[in-house]
């Protein structure tokens, strides 16, 4: 596996709320590998490289992370528990990417161990800015630590 591809693994199971970050990377020509799993299950079947994710050749392992909250299976909130559990994932990049703005939600987040919660803009012009500036500098000048190893 080619170790300086740049993944992203989002997880979230609006299927409109997907088109619309396909859309909003696209328009902001990020060319990044964009993974989708729609619930917190497969987000952890995903990172373990487990099921239908066994082929990491397919499925390699993601620079980023960008997690949704209210999903079916596992919570986003679930899935963020469990993966900083793991010696070899906890310190691979979590963004929770949400429409939740409550206050419980966010502390909960930072307690369980992500790195930054970000709020799902209504505009679609927003979004793209938003996805630009989560790329520049999540994937292009962050230090990323070894969290995956052959």
């Amino acid at each position: 596996m080619n170790t300086d591809q740049q993944i992203i693994l989002l997880a979230e199971d609006d299927s409109n709320q997907v088109l619309l970050i396909r859309r909003a990377l696209r328009k902001a020509n990020l060319t990044k590998p964009l993974q989708v799993v729609s619930n917190g299950e497969a987000a952890i079947s995903y990172l373990c490289g487990e099921g239908d994710y066994a082929n990491r050749e397919s499925y390699p392992m993601p620079t980023l992370v960008l997690l949704d909250l209210k999903m079916p299976r596992k919570s986003g909130f679930e899935v963020l528990e469990w993966l900083k559990q793991q010696p070899e994932l906890r310190r691979l990049p979590v963004v929770v990417l949400t429409t939740s703005q409550e206050i419980n939600d966010i502390h909960k987040a930072y307690d369980l161990g992500v790195n930054s919660y970000l709020v799902k803009p209504i505009a679609f012009s927003d979004l793209t800015a938003m996805l630009t500036l989560l790329d520049a500098y999540w994937i292009n000048l962050n230090q990323r630590p070894m969290v995956y190893t052959d």
